[in-house]
């Protein structure tokens, strides 16, 4: 069966749409969480679709190597990364230095920060995380995050995200020694795991916006556009600097 094919459409009671924050504000919740985003139910709607993701992720990684595999006798020479949509641009990072994607939640401000790239604190799974926007870091246009109608089906790939991303291990390149900690970002979407060939690989265009290209490597054909393939060591080096 091929990845592609997998349905990870999801039917959920998406009541924030109706009762809720984005609906007329009816929901007897509201009293007590104020918003949707930190009620329970919300909460456990996302984790559902986050399992999803989860699943089509690993299922295409298989499915991957064994196309892959299958074609080229073997060859392992692809690039596994995690293809994600920030505005209008479809990103791609290694696989390797992808974390966790999470739902979208709170970020609390950061006394003293002068970087507009920077967003402040989020809290993924009792953890704080630092939380940049690399829509601001490349000058991209942001969007909203796709509001989806109470009748239509949610498709998970086209939720907004929040990524986690740290320096493969044994990469650290901290200056005084110390390990670096994970870098969050939020994102518009997030397609799961493709791998691409040395052959699918072209030069970053010119046409590129300066700040972007400057953090990829490569580009490649996918879907009816084209994915910029992020320098991972460049653009977490880029987002600490922000940092100080």
């Amino acid at each position: 069966m091929n990845a592609r094919d997998i349905n990870i459409t999801i039917d959920i009671d998406d009541c924030w749409n109706r009762i809720g924050v984005r609906g007329d504000a009816s929901c007897p919740k509201l009293e007590r969480y104020v918003h949707c985003r930190n009620c329970p139910v919300h909460d456990e709607a996302a984790s559902r679709v986050l399992d999803r993701v989860e699943a089509r992720t690993s299922i295409e990684q298989t499915s991957a190597v064994s196309s892959n595999g299958a074609r080229n006798g073997g060859e392992t020479g692809t690039l596994s990364c995690l293809v994600f949509r920030i505005g209008g641009e479809w990103l791609g990072l290694p696989t390797t230095v992808c974390a966790q994607v999470a739902q979208l939640r709170p970020v609390h401000s950061l006394p003293h920060r002068r970087n507009r790239a920077v967003l402040g604190i989020v809290n993924v799974r009792g953890r704080l995380i630092v939380c940049a926007s690399l829509a601001r870091l490349f000058g991209i246009e942001e969007r909203a995050v796709n509001d989806v109608s109470p009748n239509k089906a949610l498709d998970a790939r086209e939720l907004g995200r929040l990524l986690v991303i740290e320096r493969a291990q044994g990469r650290d390149r901290h200056a005084n020694g110390d390990h670096e900690g994970p870098v969050a970002f939020p994102v518009d979407a997030v397609d799961g795991v493709h791998r691409f060939t040395s052959a699918q690989l072209q030069p970053v265009p010119a046409t590129l916006a300066q700040r972007l290209s400057s953090h990829a490597h490569a580009v490649a054909a996918f879907k009816d556009a084209t994915v910029g393939l992020l320098d991972a060591d460049r653009l977490i080096d880029s987002m600490n600097r922000s940092l100080t």
